[in-house]
Parts: structure tokens; sequence; C-alpha cells
């Protein structure tokens, strides 16, 4: 096969559109795109499939003059949504469904790889087709598991995430953070039940809840920097059985966002010593758990990011937005975190919000996509760009 043309690019997208799967489920995925990348020219190609995380794919394209390694990661999971398209190539697994563009983004990436299996790069090239990222943090996952090490280390990383609200095929990306960091907030109070009619004989979990509650609403408003950005969102509460019975137990759940992981630290902190608070006022046990597994904030790097932007402003024929920080969360930021590099929006123009059943992304946005990544890298591999430090 040579280069994937257009045709051939909405045939898998469509197809990996229909099969959908989980977090570390991704076993069909991973057969399909396997079997589409060694249909690839292999001459420049190492294809690695890692044990230790069997759904995940690496492919190595080796440069003629390597002076870097430069990486690029796609996402491969989906998300538990039922799909309500109506499009002739919906998904055909229940209750599962690509409503986060995943699907846009493997096809982009599949397009990189087919254009350099023919067009051998001057650095090489490593792309990362990553299980799990909307949930059991796989970026975080590949790293421990030591997937990046020796001639599989990128020195640069980038990636994408698709955007509905900008137009199809726009380049959208910004200096700083592009994705908020999250974690998930748990919290469990114990206290006495008893009778409606004695509630001076118990320790009251639904009173202590809705105290602790309001209470956290403070944290953001007068604990953090009016400048800077945060979120606690305390989104789902259980407690009791019958009206004329007080609740010995409560659970609370909910999330921290924060555009740097300090930021989430400090409102962790501050929840903590109200729940310390609550536990002391009402006489109950207040027991906070905090996810710090979740998402880190996607903080590109200064360097890196100045390059791109700078790129895509330069060139006519994209269309670059110079976008705001969002506060949903993405699991690159772990891998950002570790390696320099940049994540960047393309627009998918469309009414509907990701993961959302009925998001239909712009597939023309595909080849307008590959064809902007494709220009910069070769851009960032010219012979008479300066290897930096």
């Amino acid at each position: 096969m040579s280069q994937l043309t257009h045709d051939e690019l909405i045939q898998i997208r469509r197809h990996l559109h229909q099969i959908p799967e989980l977090a570390l489920e991704e076993y069909q995925t991973h057969d399909y795109l396997l079997e589409v990348i060694k249909q690839f020219d292999q001459t420049y190609l190492t294809i690695r499939v890692p044990k230790e995380l069997p759904t995940a794919i690496m492919v190595q394209v080796a440069g003629t003059n390597p002076r870097r390694t430069i990486g690029y990661r796609t996402d491969i999971d989906a998300l538990p949504v039922t799909e309500q398209t109506g499009l002739p190539y919906a998904s055909q697994t229940p209750g599962e469904m690509h409503a986060c563009g995943h699907d846009i983004h493997m096809t982009v990436a599949l397009g990189l790889l087919s254009y350099y299996s023919e067009h051998q790069p001057t650095d090489n090239l490593l792309f990362f087709f990553q299980p799990a990222e909307e949930s059991k943090n796989g970026g975080k996952l590949a790293y421990e598991f030591g997937l990046f090490t020796g001639d599989w280390c990128p020195d640069e990383f980038y990636g994408l995430h698709d955007n509905p609200e900008l137009p199809g095929g726009a380049i959208g990306c910004r200096m700083g953070t592009l994705f908020a960091g999250t974690t998930e907030v748990n919290i469990d109070i114990q206290g006495q039940g008893g009778h409606a009619a004695f509630p001076q004989n118990a320790k009251d979990a639904v009173v202590a809840a809705a105290s602790l509650i309001t209470q956290a609403q403070t944290i953001v408003s007068r604990s953090i920097d009016p400048i800077q950005s945060g979120v606690l969102t305390l989104g789902k509460l259980e407690a009791g059985t019958i009206r004329n019975v007080i609740a010995d137990h409560a659970r609370i759940e909910g999330t921290i966002r924060g555009l740097t992981q300090p930021m989430i630290e400090k409102i962790g902190q501050r929840l903590q010593t109200i729940c310390d608070g609550i536990a002391t006022s009402f006489e109950v046990d207040v027991k906070l758990e905090l996810n710090q597994g979740g998402y880190w904030p996607v903080e590109n790097n200064d360097r890196l990011t100045s390059h791109l932007i700078a790129f895509m402003q330069a060139n006519s024929k994209i269309n670059f937005i110079e976008t705001a920080p969002a506060m949903t969360g993405e699991d690159f930021g772990f891998l950002l975190a570790k390696f320099p590099g940049t994540m960047f929006w393309l627009g998918v123009e469309d009414d509907a919000q990701l993961h959302a059943p009925t998001l239909t992304p712009d597939e023309r946005a595909i080849d307008k996509g590959i064809e902007a990544i494709t220009q910069f890298i070769n851009y960032r591999m010219q012979e008479n760009y300066l290897l930096e430090e």
C-alpha cells in the first residue's frame, strides 16, 4: 500500500468508528490498526507491540540522519456512550462509542505514518498508538512500564485532540496549559443512624454532608487567586434509605480541576482541612480520598510550542486559532510532564460537544490535519534547524 488516499482515510475512520472499545480492551481496534500499518512499506519501519501493554502499538520510522526522535501520540479507546447519530457506520457495539473523536485521531496518525513510510524522514519518528486515554491512565502506564527507553525514547512529543467548536481542519493551540489537570474526589462520612423523631441520639451524616458541600464551595472563591483557574465540583451525593430514618453514612463524589498541578494540590489540601473540621464539628468520621492518579494538566513546552504556533501562523494554507485553556482533562498531560512537547486542537466543526452521543466530526478535517502536521514535522527536521537543548 502506498500513501493513504482521501477515500482510504475515510474508509479507515468509518471502520474504526464501528468498532469502539473501552480502556485496555481495545483488542479489535489494535488488530485492525496493526493490519493497516503492516500494509505500509516496511523499509523504514520497526513495529513493537509491548507485552506489558498489549493493546498499544509503537512504530519507529528510521531517519536518514537522525539528530533527535520526534514522538507522535494518538489515543485509541472509546467511551461507554450509546450512539445516537443514526449514521450508516454507527457503532456496532451497544453502549460504546467513539464519542470523543479518537477514531479521527487514529486516522490522522495512520495518514502521517503512511506518508513517512514513503518519504523517509531526516530524524527518527516514534508513533505511539496509546490505549486507555479516557480512563485507567494509559500514558502513565506506558511510562511506568518503561516503554519510552533506549531507541524508543522521544526527545519531543506531539499529539492532537479534535475540537467540534473549531472550524473543520483548523489548528488551535496556546502557550502554557491547554487542558486542565484532574483529580477524583471521594468522601465517606460515617455517623450514627437513628429514628427521625430522636435526632439527639444520632449523628446525622446527611447534615454533615450538606455542611461539607457548602463549605467546599468557598475553596475556589476564597482560597484561590481569582486570576488563576480552578474548579471543585461535587457532583454525586448518596445517603439514607427512607424518609424517617437518620442516615448513618453519606458518600460524596466529585472532581478537582486546575491549570497547574500545584493548583490541584492546594485545592485538595483545603478540602482535607474542611473535612477535618466537619469531623470535629459533627462528631462523625470523615475519610477523604484524592485520586492523584487522575489527569495531569496538559502543559505545553514553551520553546516547542512557540515554534509550532509560529509555523502554523506563517502558513497561509493553515487556519490557525489561538485558543483558551479548557477545563476538560487529557491523559497526554502525564507524558508532557516527562517529555517536552505540545498538544494542539484539530477543528472538526459540529453542533454536538465531545462525549455527546450525537457527535459527528467533519471528516474533511482529516486530510487538512495530516497536511498541517506533516508540514510542521518536515519543518522541524530541516537540516538548518539547530538542535536545541
